[in-house]
């Protein structure tokens, strides 16, 4: 198969077009910085704290609507086991993320002017706890990056013929100079025409899916088993409790990523902060029916009438990658390419979030809070711009991994849910955490869930929880064991923490064991706001210029 010349010409339009906008908004950014009293780190982080309401849904959407997001919502509703049910759930749930995150977390944060999600561990754990939690952050987004490039050059070299690396080493060197030019202004705005390009784009390719010859009417197909398994979903009742546990990681994990907060921190207000959430709460539900229309007529297909042939992509082992196969041969190739585009948008828009997030996190919470607190303005420049080469570079070169990158993004979502998100909820709603509780739910969660086994990973359980069965020799955990993990560490915190605190200013235990203080937190203070700054009124009025 020769290279699909028109389609990789289609492809540097997006890309240039992507580009254009990234340079432009580097511009936009340091005209801005002229005219505020912002430091260059927070005006490269979060864009001077100006991002109004409108901008604010475009980029907290884009988030999530990456790469990841379209095809694995196609892979979802084509795969038998899952179908409409469980896609509804995944996305139902992706959407709950943003508005737990808008009511629990948006305004405390945004209202003490934090740089990053760490610095309420700095200000209350100190150094040492913080560092910890860094590395875990930054761990999330280093093997985020990989993940969402591999679907996007797995995509791109099925329809375009490309080496899938040259795809992947192409789309991070676009990703990694708009993300340097601009900071967070150039991510916010390459991501309203990213978010334009994915739905305008699947939008034109959705009518050639479901009218080609070969696609039966997908309400025919919705709960009849007519050429494949109804896309509908056969999703077994002993799985509910999975369900429910799958809904409640993707809920409540999103809320455990730095760049969920760097979209809150960077809003113009605490209100916008939250409007911004809501909304793109709304927002992720209408990006997620293209790619289900696209899954439920791949359902509905007779391959064995396509150019692609018989078996079904089902029974190859292809239903991963069921999105780019069926824009490749149920639409014509001028539509399939524009198909393409869309999905190269989608992964740049989630990949340059997590090439700033790292940075972020690296940058400001063990550069400059641990390793070099003198730093000048300049030096944290020059840092920043490192950091965003360095976890592009290395996410991309983890590409090559493939499967065990998967397995990298598999520990970094988990690590998300199960550390980060209750570490920061328990720091951010309960006086009483403190550092004993914070290391002792680090280590109570992660010992249940690495005890509760992960057949995905071929964990064995040493933990049988109620519903624990043995199926082809593999032990099944039917239980909802990420979230049993999850409450397990909030548990520990509180109660570690409350024992704590009892022991040391009761004087069960000596002063001079205190290696943490918590004596001295005995009094809890509220958190400070970084750089003293004043904190602003829910009321504020919205800045809608563009």
């Amino acid at each position: 198969m020769a290279v699909n010349v028109p389609g990789v010409v289609m492809i540097a339009i997006f890309y240039l077009l992507v580009l254009g906008t990234g340079i432009w908004a580097s511009f936009k950014s340091k005209r801005k910085q002229k005219k505020s009293a912002a430091t260059g780190m927070e005006m490269v982080l979060l864009g001077s704290r100006s991002i109004n309401w409108m901008v604010g849904i475009f980029t907290m959407t884009a988030t999530w609507v990456g790469g990841a997001f379209i095809i694995g919502t196609a892979e979802m509703m084509y795969t038998p086991s899952m179908g409409l049910i469980w896609t509804v759930v995944v996305v139902l749930a992706y959407g709950s993320s943003f508005i737990a995150g808008g009511l629990l977390f948006a305004k405390q944060m945004r209202e003490r002017n934090f740089m990053t999600m760490l610095d309420p561990f700095h200000f209350k754990y100190g150094k040492e706890v913080t560092a910890i939690l860094s590395l875990a952050s930054l761990f999330t987004d280093v093997t985020w990056v990989p993940s969402t490039f591999i679907s996007l050059g797995g995509t791109m070299s099925v329809v375009l013929d490309l080496s899938f690396i040259l795809c992947v080493w192409i789309s991070a060197v676009v990703a990694i100079i708009y993300t340097l030019m601009g900071g967070l202004y150039s991510v916010a705005y390459t991501d309203i025409i990213q978010l334009v390009l994915i739905f305008v784009g699947l939008c034109i390719c959705i009518p050639f899916v479901l009218m080609n010859p070969s696609t039966v009417d997908i309400s025919q197909t919705l709960m009849n088993n007519t050429l494949n398994a109804p896309w509908i979903g056969q999703p077994e009742l002993k799985k509910i409790w999975i369900m429910i546990d799958d809904f409640i990681f993707f809920a409540l994990g999103g809320v455990g990523y730095q760049s969920f907060h760097q979209r809150t921190l960077s809003a113009s207000s605490p209100a916008t902060a939250k409007i911004s959430c809501i909304a793109a709460a709304f927002f992720i539900l209408i990006f997620g029916i293209p790619p289900i229309l696209i899954g439920a007529a791949a359902a509905s297909t007779d391959w064995n009438q396509t150019t692609y042939g018989s078996p079904s992509p089902y029974k190859r082992g292809e239903a991963a990658i069921v999105l780019p196969i069926a824009l490749q041969h149920l639409t014509p190739s001028f539509i399939s390419v524009i198909g393409i585009g869309c999905i190269a948008a989608a992964a740049m828009s989630s990949a340059d979030s997590a090439l700033l997030s790292g940075a972020s996190v690296f940058t400001s919470n063990i550069y400059k809070n641990i390793l070099r607190p003198q730093a000048s303005e300049r030096e944290i420049q020059w840092v920043i711009y490192t950091s965003v080469v360095v976890v592009g570079v290395t996410g991309s070169a983890l590409t090559s991994l493939k499967n065990s990158v998967l397995l990298f993004w598999f520990i970094g979502a988990e690590a998300a849910f199960i550390i980060v998100f209750p570490q920061l909820f328990c720091v951010l709603h309960f006086n009483i955490s403190n550092s004993y509780g914070a290391l002792s739910g680090v280590l109570v969660g992660v010992a249940i869930r690495l005890l509760s086994g992960d057949p995905t990973i071929g964990l064995e359980p040493v933990l049988h929880f109620p519903g624990c069965t043995l199926e082809d020799g593999v032990y099944v955990q039917y239980a909802p064991v990420k979230t049993i993990s999850m409450l397990s560490t909030i548990a520990a915190i509180l109660l570690f923490s409350y024992l704590a605190s009892v022991l040391f200013n009761k004087g069960v235990l000596p002063e001079k064991w205190d290696v943490f203080k918590v004596k001295a937190q005995h009094s809890p203070v509220p958190l400070s706001p970084v750089g003293g700054a004043i904190e602003e009124e829910d009321d504020e009025k919205l800045n809608i210029t563009l």
